[in-house]
């Protein structure tokens, strides 16, 4: 097999590979004898038709077919051959492959860059320092409160904080507008589930009271018909019920799944849970500048295969919440690329970026490191050991964890070189983005067990 290597473009190559025809015409007569034993012929016994019948018949696809599986299997023995890295698959076209003659074709591909890795003591991050303080708990606890809350009818004026029940009608320019009528709609008042102006012509109503009043609706308000414009509503308020939080006694502790240690036990529960919020939520702070940082530090030429590949992973998870919501969703081949190429560039460029600190640095997860791992993530559920038995028992989801821990080994190892600058801030602005503010909302650095690297772009 001879080999030519051609530079065309970029990151693309061109290989023109050449199999003598001894080889080639070797494998063609190969399938012909193995199709004679197995063709059926009117006039001829089975097996027995003659091999001259048989070429004259079927010699033609044969070719094309051993072609096919020839160009494959010398492909990736050529690219083995020149240590090439291919991106993605490559275009194969035949150039000659009459008889008689060598068996000549190219392969046309992308090969993946060289990534040659930064200074990291140029990366700059900011990290939050905070503690849960008991307002933070006891803050938590009332929210929880909250969530359990009923309310009781009241005869009194509605007040913030009541649920008020109302029939309604909006005329805009003297016109009923769409979705300006309602019939016993309940909202919490002045809880922002109505416009504020809304809840301001409300309030103070009591059950039986209609009024009409003007309310102007926001200028970013969602609907572009009403936003800025002032409407007339006339409201009856059918009901005004008052809410009722939950006593803290040891029925509302086991409605959490704490059956020792009363409402102690439960305070214990919800700080346990919450460190380990706030745990997460300090790693994916950290994580999310660090890659922020890597793609400012690093410039790294695309793979057009992969960002291909990678826009069709976008678009195929944005189906796949589209059905969880239950929207009806088109395939993900209907979506046009141009809304996803920018966040496929930027994954494409991290993820070739992660793979090359793993591989420059040999990075594995230990088991030992990915037990614990596991049980981290076990432990906001009611039955952690069966968590892990199943995780053990999945090899791709496990694979899954791994490539996080992994990735997560990378991030440390950028940090022990980045310039770290602690900053000092409170719980709540912490688990707000308030301390650190989060740049985007993209979800690559959000997620858990998202990660940005690509086992299948390693070398």
């Amino acid at each position: 097999m001879h080999i030519s290597i051609e530079t065309t473009t970029g990151l693309e190559r061109r290989l023109t590979i050449t199999v003598p025809s001894e080889e080639f015409e070797a494998k063609i007569s190969e399938k012909l004898v193995e199709a004679r034993g197995q063709v059926r012929l009117p006039g001829f016994r089975p097996g027995k038709v003659p091999m001259k019948e048989v070429r004259r018949r079927f010699g033609q696809g044969v070719r094309v077919e051993v072609a096919g599986e020839l160009m494959q299997a010398s492909f990736y023995s050529a690219v083995e051959q020149e240590s090439l890295f291919p991106a993605g698959q490559p275009k194969l076209d035949v150039v000659k492959m009459d008889p008689g003659i060598d068996f000549e074709f190219t392969a046309t591909f992308e090969v993946m860059p060289n990534v040659s890795l930064g200074d990291f003591s140029q990366v700059s991050v900011k990290q939050p320092v905070t503690e849960i303080a008991e307002s933070d708990l006891d803050a938590m606890i009332q929210r929880l409160r909250e969530q359990r809350k009923t309310f009781e009818p009241v005869e009194r004026a509605a007040a913030d904080g009541d649920k008020v029940t109302v029939d309604f009608e909006g005329r805009l320019d003297g016109e009923v507008f769409e979705g300006g009528k309602g019939e016993d709609v309940a909202f919490e008042l002045g809880r922002g589930q109505m416009i504020e102006a809304f809840d301001a012509g409300v309030r103070g109503l009591t059950t039986g009271e209609t009024k009409t009043f003007d309310a102007t609706f926001p200028e970013d308000y969602r609907a572009e018909n009403l936003a800025g414009k002032t409407v007339q509503f006339t409201v009856t308020v059918k009901s005004v019920a008052e809410s009722r939080l939950p006593e803290m006694d040891d029925e509302f502790v086991k409605a959490f799944g704490v059956d020792e240690g009363g409402v102690e036990g439960l305070r214990k529960e919800v700080r346990t849970s919450m460190q380990r919020e706030l745990d997460a939520k300090l790693r994916n702070v950290m994580k999310k500048q660090v890659l922020d940082e890597l793609a400012r530090l690093h410039d790294v030429q695309l793979p057009h295969a992969l960002v291909h590949r990678e826009i069709h992973n976008l678009k195929d998870r944005l189906m796949g919440q589209m059905r969880a919501y239950g929207a009806a969703a088109q395939g993900a081949m209907n979506l046009p690329d141009a809304p996803f190429e920018k966040e496929a560039g930027e994954r494409v460029k991290l993820g070739l970026i992660m793979n090359a600190i793993i591989e420059v640095n040999d990075l594995k997860a230990d088991q030992e490191k990915l037990d614990a791992r596991l049980m981290e993530m076990a432990a906001g559920y009611e039955d952690p050991d069966a968590f892990v038995r199943y995780y053990r028992s999945q090899p791709e989801e496990l694979r899954q964890v791994e490539m996080a821990l992994v990735e997560d080994l990378a991030i440390d190892l950028v940090l022990g070189q980045a310039a770290v600058e602690q900053v000092t801030g409170s719980y709540d602005d912490v688990m707000a983005d308030k301390l650190v503010p989060q740049s985007g909302g993209d979800e690559t650095h959000d997620h858990e067990h998202e990660h940005v690297h690509d086992e299948n772009c390693n070398h």
